[in-house]
């Protein structure tokens, strides 16, 4: 009997202090933007991270995952937050990269043309990723580049899908949401999760998604959000930004160490500031987003 109860008492000691120590973990969310001087060109980057795990990793007890987010055409690099929360949640460095300036020539399509002309987009986006991966490793040692999860939306999907094609080796995961382009690898070098729309605008070309039996043996989940493709971002409703958030979540659990928070995050503006920038234009608040932990 006595043994019970102060087994009962660990495990209430333990359960509250892993309640207290949940209620304190934060994602941190950070505006930088870097300078490619042999480009001319800045690099807007939003961190996410979850405090913890990024003090863990100063203190060279963990090396952080790196999750690299792509924007979709005419959204911004910050509007996509629902997924790098998630990813941040889990323990991941989420890097949401800004590929797109004002001073770009829009975006086109020419029909017969590779990828209805636009390589050089995706090879721009390839050098975005590569220079932001260089100057984060002076910022955060401790995380590893090596092995990337490719994250996009839209014209950011095919930039994402494009990366592994050039560079499989350093890939770890793809997730596109409505990547239209650039067919995906089929030969089962990493795991693939498409969120697919119902649009009757935007449809992928021929040949970009696999069929059932083809997804099945590459190991490609594709999911049928039933949704529009411009929805799949911050601007999006809850229902379906939570579904995808939820199928997401459970796409990472191979990931068994790394421990997801749950809750709506609450976002507390504050100023942001940039790291050797030449030319920074625009930069975004710094946010932080506090997690209320459920308890089970």
């Amino acid at each position: 009997m006595k043994r019970g109860l102060l087994i009962l008492l660990s495990v209430c000691v333990l359960t509250t202090a892993a309640y207290f120590t949940a209620s304190k973990w934060a994602i941190r969310h950070e505006t930088l933007t870097f300078f490619d001087a042999s480009r001319n060109r800045p690099v807007q980057v939003d961190i996410a991270v979850r405090r913890d795990k990024e003090m863990q990793a100063n203190a060279g007890m963990l090396t952080l995952p790196v999750a690299v987010l792509n924007h979709g055409n005419t959204v911004k690099f910050t509007e996509y937050s629902f997924l790098a929360n998630v990813f941040a949640a889990r323990g991941y460095m989420a890097v949401s990269i800004q590929h797109d300036l004002d001073t770009d020539a829009p975006l086109v399509t020419k029909v017969g043309e590779l990828y209805v002309g636009r390589l050089p987009v995706y090879e721009r986006g390839v050098q975005n990723i590569k220079y932001a991966v260089k100057e984060l490793k002076k910022i955060q040692p401790n995380s590893d580049y090596d092995h990337l999860t490719l994250v996009g939306h839209s014209n950011g999907g095919d930039i994402s899908m494009f990366y592994a094609k050039e560079f499989p080796d350093d890939v770890k995961k793809v997730v596109t949401l409505d990547n239209l382009r650039v067919p995906f690898m089929t030969d089962g070098k990493f795991k693939i999760l498409s969120f697919r729309s119902h649009d009757s605008v935007f449809k992928p070309d021929p040949g970009v998604v696999p069929d059932d039996e083809i997804c099945e043996k590459a190991g490609i989940t594709v999911v049928n959000t039933g949704a529009q493709h411009t929805d799949m971002s911050d601007r999006g409703p809850e229902t379906l930004k939570t579904r995808i958030q939820g199928l997401l979540d459970k796409f990472l659990d191979d990931d068994s160490k790394l421990s997801p928070v749950t809750g709506k995050p609450k976002i507390i503006e504050q100023p942001a500031h940039q790291s050797n920038a030449q030319d920074p234009g625009k930069t975004d608040p710094n946010k932080i987003a506090q997690y209320t932990p459920s308890v089970n």
